[in-house]
C-alpha cells in the first residue's frame, strides 16, 4: 500500500522543501521506494534534485512529464490527466517535477471545488487530478511512499494537493509567525476535509478514483533558525514551549492538556540549524549528510555531517512510524 505524505505550512521560510528533500533521500536509503511530487508552482524541490542542464531538458525538451504536463489536457479541455513519467533522481527515488506553469491551474481548481458538490463529473476530475496523477506515477515506479511538497499558502492548488494526502507533516520554526500559521492551518484543514467528505465524496461518480480526504496531521518538525545549536536562546525556548498546546488546539481541535515540549509525541523532531552545511550541499547538489572532504566538509564540518546524518535517519524512522508505513524488507 502506498502512503502519501504532504509537507505543509502556510507560513513560508521554515525549511519545508529542504526537509522534504532530505527525508526523501534518507527514507529511500532505508529501503523504501519514494516518489517526490513537486506541487509548488515555484518548483523549488525540483531544482534541489536536478541541475540547470537537467531542468532545461525537463522543462523545454519534454524529457519527463511535469506536474503541469500531466494536468494540461484538463486545462485545455482536451481530456483527462496525462499519465506522468517520473524522473529518476537516485536509487529508490523518483521525482515528478514541478513547473512554474502550474499556477495556471489555480483558477480551474477553484471553480471546480463547489461544482463538485452537485456531483459534476468534470469538476470532480479536476479536483482529484493531483490525487490520480500522483497515484498513477507511484504505481509506475512501485513507490511505497509519496511525498507532496506544496507552496506556503491556503489556495486552491494546495487544497487539491492536501486532499490527495493521507498524512500531513507540519514544519515549524519556533516563533510567533509559525504559531499564527498553526492557527490558520488547522481550521482550514478541517474545513477542507469536512467540505469534501460531506459535499463531494458521496457524489463521486463510478469510475473516478477519488481520495478519501484523510489529511491526518501526524505531527510537526521544529527547524531551528539563527539560534545556538544545542541550547536554545530564551526567545526560542519561549515559543518552543507554546507549540504543543497550539498544535492540539488549532490543528487537532483538542482541549487535551499538552506535555512538556520535549515530551510531546507530536513533535517528530527538533532539528538543529545546519547553516554551515547548506551552501556546501547546494554547490555539490547533494544532501547535507552526503558531503565529503572533497566538497569542503573538513574537520569539525565533517563531524557535523555525521550528526546531520544521524538526526535525519532518526527523523525518517519516526516519520515512517507516525504515518504507518510498514517496515521495508528491501535491501
Amino acid at each position: 500500500m502506498t502512503t502519501t505524505i504532504a509537507f505543509f505550512n502556510n507560513k513560508g521560510g521554515v525549511g519545508k522543501t529542504t526537509l522534504a528533500y532530505h527525508l526523501a533521500h534518507m527514507i529511500s536509503r532505508l529501503g523504501h521506494r519514494v516518489l517526490a511530487v513537486d506541487l509548488d508552482p515555484q518548483a523549488n524541490l525540483t531544482s534541489a534534485f536536478f541541475d540547470e542542464e537537467r531542468l532545461e531538458r525537463i522543462w523545454e525538451g519534454g524529457e519527463h512529464d511535469t506536474v503541469f504536463g500531466a494536468v494540461e489536457p484538463i486545462l485545455k479541455g482536451l481530456g483527462d490527466i496525462r499519465v506522468p513519467e517520473p524522473a529518476e533522481a537516485a536509487d529508490n527515488l523518483w521525482v515528478l517535477p514541478g513547473d512554474l506553469n502550474l499556477s495556471r491551474f489555480e483558477d480551474r481548481l477553484s471553480d471546480s471545488w463547489t461544482r463538485g458538490y452537485d456531483g459534476d463529473e468534470a469538476a470532480i476530475r479536476v479536483t482529484t487530478a493531483f490525487h490520480r496523477m500522483s497515484r498513477q506515477a507511484a504505481t509506475s515506479v512501485a513507490a511505497d511512499v509519496v511525498f507532496l511538497d506544496v507552496g506556503p499558502n491556503l489556495g486552491a492548488i494546495n487544497r487539491a494537493a492536501l486532499l490527495a494526502s493521507d498524512c500531513v507533516v507540519i514544519p515549524l520554526a519556533a516563533d510567533l509567525f509559525s504559531l499564527q500559521g498553526l492557527r490558520n492551518l488547522g481550521p482550514t484543514l478541517r474545513t477542507w476535509r469536512g467540505s469534501w467528505l460531506q459535499n463531494t465524496y458521496p457524489r463521486v461518480p463510478d469510475g473516478v478514483e477519488a481520495p478519501k480526504g484523510t489529511m491526518r496531521p501526524v505531527g510537526y518538525v521544529v527547524l531551528q533558525h539563527a539560534v545556538r545549536l544545542d541550547r536554545p536562546v530564551m526567545a526560542y525556548d519561549r515559543w518552543l514551549r507554546r507549540i504543543p498546546a497550539e498544535f492540539r488546539k488549532s490543528v487537532l481541535d483538542s482541549d487535551e492538556t499538552p506535555p512538556a515540549a520535549d515530551q510531546d509525541p507530536y513533535r517528530l523532531a527538533s532539528l538543529r540549524n545546519y547553516r554551515s552545511l547548506m551552501p556546501l550541499a547546494q554547490d555539490a547538489r547533494k544532501p547535507m549528510f552526503d558531503l565529503r572532504a572533497a566538497d569542503g566538509a573538513l574537520g569539525s564540518t565533517g563531524r557535523y555531517v555525521e550528526t546531520c546524518a544521524r538526526e535525519f535517519r532518526a527523523l525518517a524512522r519516526t516519520v515512517l512510524r507516525a504515518t504507518g508505513v510498514e517496515a521495508s524488507t528491501r535491501t
